[in-house]
């Protein structure tokens, strides 16, 4: 007989029992959850490894069998600040901070696997952004640097760092260098260069303005001499004479005078003498 006092299954329950916990470890090893702005690569235990030609596993709630695996990977746009030391063209140290945006190519997420892993951020992409920083910045001055070739130059980075990135499934978006750091000997020295081309640009624009300024001047002295000139060689006695009479005439109608003819002047004019 058993002992009452011991609790006793029934012989079927324990297979159901057991039954249940591998259902259970079974389900947790054939389930995967794959979130939004995520992918998965599919790894088969006993069918070749990662697959490689087919899409990679989208969002959403997926089963696979519990001796395979689903690795997890993030494709939307992702961000990465670098901050490096670089050399000019004449060998001084330039800190160059840039941001580069990227993401892995969706349909060539297994290969990204297979053959870089998922460390690629460490082993491709900042020693790509890296070898590209330095040769193009490797090409220019300090001034360069500092004013007017920080466009140029964030276009070339990023031209540079694309041709690598490109053939290791890997998107390159764009990069931006977000600042400059010079020695502080170089960047007064570059910034009191500057300003003494400021000044000397100004200098000039204002000589060029008043040395047209002054030929306006002469234009017009010399216009208004010829003018002079022109108008002396047409008069002669009789035209002056002429106009005084015409002068003369005009005096003599004017209300407010009281003219008298006493004689006539020297040139042969009247005289006209007014009540005033």
């Amino acid at each position: 007989m058993s002992n009452s006092g011991q609790l006793q299954f029934p012989k079927t329950i324990v297979p159901l029992i057991l039954a249940g916990i591998i259902a259970i470890i079974f389900l947790s090893k054939s389930t995967v959850n794959i979130d939004a702005g995520e992918a998965g690569v599919l790894w088969k235990r006993f069918d070749g490894g990662v697959v490689i030609d087919q899409p990679p596993l989208g969002e959403g709630f997926h089963i696979v069998a519990p001796w395979n695996t689903v690795i997890v990977y993030e494709v939307r746009q992702q961000e990465l600040f670098e901050k490096m030391k670089v050399l000019s063209s004449n060998g001084l140290d330039i800190i160059l901070e840039t941001t580069a945006w990227y993401m892995p190519k969706p349909a060539d997420l297994g290969k990204l696997h297979q053959e870089k892993g998922e460390d690629y951020l460490e082993t491709i992409i900042k020693p790509a952004l890296r070898s590209a920083a330095r040769s193009v910045v490797g090409r220019y001055t300090p001034e360069q640097l500092y004013s007017s070739k920080r466009d140029i130059i964030q276009s070339e980075i990023f031209d540079e760092t694309k041709k690598i990135l490109d053939n290791q499934y890997i998107q390159l978006n764009d990069v931006l260098v977000r600042d400059v750091t010079l020695p502080s000997t170089i960047k007064d020295a570059i910034e009191r260069k500057l300003k003494q081309e400021q000044e000397s640009l100004e200098y000039e624009f204002r000589l060029v303005t008043a040395a047209k300024e002054a030929e306006k001047v002469i234009i017009e002295a010399e216009g208004k001499a010829e003018s002079n000139r022109i108008l002396s060689a047409s008069l002669n006695d009789q035209i002056l004479r002429d106009k005084g009479i015409e002068a003369t005439l005009e005096l003599a109608k004017s209300p407010n005078s009281k003219v008298v003819i006493v004689g006539s002047s020297k040139d042969g004019l009247p005289l006209i003498l007014g009540n005033n």
